[in-house]
């Protein structure tokens, strides 16, 4: 087994890991750590759950704790000038990397989650005081680029993590305009569960002999230690069905998973009247909301998540135990999304 100090991780890196229980590398890590730090471009498959965060925050890390050349982060200049840039499709994914990252930084690095919903002003202030290390969703790191608070020039490093997702929901032309707005040298890495022809198109117009890793099966098949069952049901009837499950399987966590927003919130109503502790969590919810229900379900505080795919991605939580397909998801890629959010770190878990 290979472990961070194996990888050439900073002293002061691997005593963070080391308090977190954080030794051995996994896969992901172990194949992408020794290029990324390299400075390679990078094109990345691998299972949700298998550590592709630290696979590409440690080498962000690594250069300031190695005190390179950007070490400063624009900081001295307070003109919002970040090293370092990750992009990701959905807030709940920015805050999760964000999180993350600031598990293992040093107290010198200042690190910026940007996103809808957030105060504005509090976001331009930080900006202003300078940043080593900005994460966000496009539509908001687009808005601070046309407001000119956020200036890419300097970014050295520009990771997109679920790029698929990012084209999925409709995000390339924000994309590439960001992609556009960091220097032609910049080193660039992209990460995701599932890497299909567009993403790879996009990756070849914009990524320097990308060296290409692959953790998962080309078939494409979920993670063997979840526990996958099919139960057949009229759209009448699915209510029930569900019911039952929750009922016989009594699990500690669970998420369920709704095409629409209209449903995942109407699906809540009936599980609450019901008795059963669940919340709903979709777009159509304040930012404020959603975290609170995050929080919550972290803290095992709720036993039911009803969600969209926005819970698909980014959705990082310990102890989920089940997954319910409520509705079909639109396609094979989502669907191993979804039930990735169990049997995490090696556990056996349920899907249905």
């Amino acid at each position: 087994m290979t472990t961070f100090k194996d990888l050439g991780i900073a002293p002061e890196v691997l005593e963070r890991l080391k308090a977190q229980g954080i030794v051995t590398a996994t896969p992901v890590q172990e194949a992408s750590l020794p290029l990324a730090l390299q400075g390679r471009d990078l094109m990345v498959q691998a299972q949700t759950g298998t550590g592709k965060t630290l696979a590409f925050i440690l080498p962000i890390l690594e250069k300031i704790a190695a005190g390179r050349e950007w070490h400063d982060g624009g900081r001295s200049e307070g003109t919002g000038l970040p090293p370092a840039l990750v992009v990701a499709p959905t807030r709940e994914l920015a805050l999760q990397i964000t999180v993350e990252a600031r598990k293992v930084a040093g107290p010198e690095m200042r690190i910026l989650s940007v996103y809808g919903g957030q105060d504005v002003e509090a976001q331009l202030h930080k900006l202003k005081s300078g940043c080593d290390l900005v994460i966000g969703t496009p539509g908001r790191l687009l808005d601070h680029i046309r407001r000119e608070t956020l200036k890419l020039g300097r970014v050295k490093t520009l990771v997109l993590d679920e790029a698929d997702q990012m084209l999925h929901m409709g995000f390339l032309a924000e994309v590439q305009a960001i992609i556009e707005a960091t220097p032609p040298s910049r080193q660039t890495m992209l990460f995701s569960a599932t890497l299909p022809d567009a993403v790879r198109h996009l990756a070849g117009a914009y990524t320097r002999d990308a060296e290409q890793i692959s953790i998962t099966p080309a078939e494409k098949i979920p993670a063997r230690n979840i526990r996958q069952i099919a139960l057949e049901c009229t759209d009448r009837n699915k209510y029930d069905a569900l019911k039952f499950l929750i009922n016989r399987d009594n699990p500690y966590l669970a998420v369920v998973f709704c095409r629409t927003k209209r449903r995942a919130s109407k699906l809540n109503e009936e599980l609450q009247l019901e008795g059963f502790n669940s919340a709903e969590l979709h777009g159509d919810l304040s930012q404020n909301k959603r975290e609170q229900v995050m929080r919550a379900f972290r803290d095992a505080r709720l036993q039911i998540l009803v969600a969209t795919d926005v819970a698909a991605r980014g959705l990082d939580v310990e102890g989920v135990t089940h997954v319910f397909n409520f509705d079909i998801p639109q396609d094979t890629d989502s669907y191993i999304h979804r039930i990735g959010r169990t049997g995490r770190a090696s556990s056996t878990r349920t899907a249905a």
